[in-house]
């Protein structure tokens, strides 16, 4: 059984570590070659868990670490969005993602919408998302259809590196 704990300040850096593993094995198996640079970036992923609203949280299973997740949470409208979802490379492929979406979502259950981005190349996310998660594909950010909210930290990037989805899960209240 999949649970969300909390992460502490004294545990970020070994956050930060974990997402940034998780994250290069994908993006070095799309890309066929060794990444230059983090992804994320530590600036970036600190700037998603200082953002007003973030929750981060560690993705536990059997009182062990498994993946983690940083969530911005609006309280008033119940808008909420996924900054980053990750389960570690050695724990993936056993349900554990699924579960802990599972999670996110029993946490909030005041939630009207979900919102994610994934890169364009990331085709187990957008299954992940789309297929077991139940989002939807609403928007696609390229060079001709810029994400509004890029951040200067992320300008740097050009053409295909910066193609995004946007997805979207409105949830059905009871």
């Amino acid at each position: 059984m999949v649970k969300l704990l909390k992460a502490n300040v004294d545990t970020l850096s070994e956050f930060k570590t974990a997402l940034q593993d998780s994250f290069r094995v994908a993006a070095e198996a799309d890309l066929g070659q060794p990444l230059e640079e983090p992804i994320p970036s530590d600036a970036d992923i600190e700037q998603s868990i200082a953002v007003d609203g973030a929750a981060t949280y560690w993705i536990m299973a059997n009182d062990q670490r498994v993946g983690g997740a940083v969530l911005v949470i609006d309280e008033m409208s119940n808008l909420n969005s996924l900054s980053l979802l990750f389960i570690s490379t050695s724990q993936q492929s056993r349900g554990l993602g699924l579960q802990a979406w599972k999670a996110i979502e029993n946490e909030y259950p005041n939630t009207k919408v979900w919102e994610t981005v994934t890169p364009y190349f990331e085709k187990r996310n957008i299954h992940f998302y789309v297929n077991r998660c139940g989002f939807k594909i609403v928007e696609f950010y390229n060079k001709f259809h810029a994400d509004p909210n890029q951040t200067s930290v992320q300008s740097h990037q050009d053409g295909e590196d910066n193609e995004m989805f946007r997805f979207m899960k409105v949830m059905g209240h009871k």
